[in-house]
């Protein structure tokens, strides 16, 4: 198969982030087990989804780690000009499909190479984990990651993941949280105001103290210019609640997120304004016995990705791939839970995120070669007679 028929093949299954990716994962694993190679899956508890993990080449220690997610986003709402679940090819050297450049396209060029490698020539493994999942909150790849370093008595070094960066390498992603705040008050007459307590005005003090916490991290100058803006951001998106103006609230809800450089610390941050919630409360709750302010996390925490420009990924990444001007980027990605497993990781992956998750997404068709004659780099560099120091 070339890499645009496997492509096709991926494309066509419609699995989204929170349903069950068997079908993929399977139809991945007969492929890769049709070379000879072993693939592992690594399902989760109910038995209804799978990462894959494989190793292909010796084993020994180093190599490295190619990896993928399985799931996309929807198309509901969004206004296709083609069917965003068949891969088609309109003659504008683009291939359009929803996942084709987040990030189906990746994982295609990666078993591409299966049919053009010698597997008995490479001195160091190349591995590749694909996971589910990541679409709602990269939540399976900490559990992928961890069973792939179990199960192997090797340690792989690196990991490139492969997410939509035009080929460009990156070395650093915020991290994210979603919550939702709800704040439970006193109905009342509005005339009342000072004998009750109005969800709405102390969930409105909660955004401005959230306001002014990122105000104060902006003051003490931890900054990281690799970022745009170069500091944390914590930003109320939605507020609900009220039924009337002359109706004092008795119940309000509002979602914030939080994406912090990685120097921040989200806990800490989560911490401070828990305990300011409870300053609230005890402040509150003698006029209100029920006043009760709950903060529940809606979007698991993404860790942040801080690599370094001279680590040796990036020396590594720099002998396969003609583009070295290393960046940031403002998405989240699994990129942080792998290197803080441990390994060094970076992304750099075929395809633009400015076509990620919207109608008409694409994929050029150059850039899926540019990838494919990357990785056949890896190959020919895994497989050098002087290769040791990776």
């Amino acid at each position: 198969m070339t890499t645009e028929t496997i492509l096709s093949k991926l494309v066509a299954f419609p699995v989204l982030g929170g349903e069950s990716n068997l079908s993929i994962i399977n139809w991945i694993k007969d492929y890769i087990e049709g070379f000879g190679i072993k693939c592992t899956l690594v399902p989760n508890s109910e038995g209804t989804k799978a990462s894959l993990h494989c190793r292909i080449g010796p084993s020994v220690d180093g190599g490295i780690i190619l990896s993928g997610h399985t799931d996309v986003v929807p198309v509901k709402g969004q206004e296709w000009d083609t069917d965003p679940f068949v891969l088609t090819d309109k003659g504008d050297g683009k291939l359009y499909g929803r996942g084709t450049c987040d990030m189906k396209g990746f994982i295609a060029c990666c078993l591409n190479i299966l049919s053009n490698i010698d597997i008995s020539q490479l001195k160091k493994p190349i591995y590749f984990a694909f996971s589910y999942d990541e679409e709602i909150g990269c939540l399976s790849a900490p559990e992928l990651v961890a069973h792939l370093k179990q199960h192997y008595p090797e340690t792989p070094k690196y990991a490139v993941i492969g997410e939509p960066s035009l080929l460009q390498p990156i070395i650093g992603h915020k991290g994210i949280c979603i919550y939702t705040t709800t704040v439970n008050g006193s109905a009342g007459h509005s005339s009342r105001i000072k004998q009750e307590v109005s969800a709405i005005n102390e969930a409105a003090r909660l955004v401005l103290w959230l306001e002014n916490k990122m105000n104060a991290l902006i003051d003490s100058g931890n900054l990281d210019k690799r970022f745009t803006p170069p500091h944390s951001t914590l930003h109320t998106g939605v507020i609900n609640g009220g039924i009337a103006a002359n109706v004092i609230a008795d119940k309000v809800s509002f979602s914030w997120d939080a994406r912090v450089i990685p120097s921040d610390n989200l806990p800490e941050i989560l911490k401070e304004f828990k305990l300011h919630c409870k300053n609230r409360m005890d402040a509150l709750q003698p006029v209100f016995s029920d006043f009760k302010i709950e903060t529940e996390e809606i979007h698991p925490p993404v860790t942040p990705f801080d690599s370094k420009a001279d680590s040796a990924v990036v020396t590594l990444l720099s002998k396969i791939n003609n583009d070295n001007n290393i960046g940031t980027v403002a998405y989240a990605s699994e990129a942080g839970q792998f290197n803080e497993a441990g390994l060094q990781s970076i992304i750099c992956g075929p395809g633009s995120i400015n076509q990620a998750h919207r109608a008409n997404e694409f994929v050029a068709k150059a850039e899926l070669i540019k990838y494919s004659e990357m990785l056949h780099k890896l190959i020919q560099l895994f497989s050098s007679k002087d290769i040791v120091e990776f």
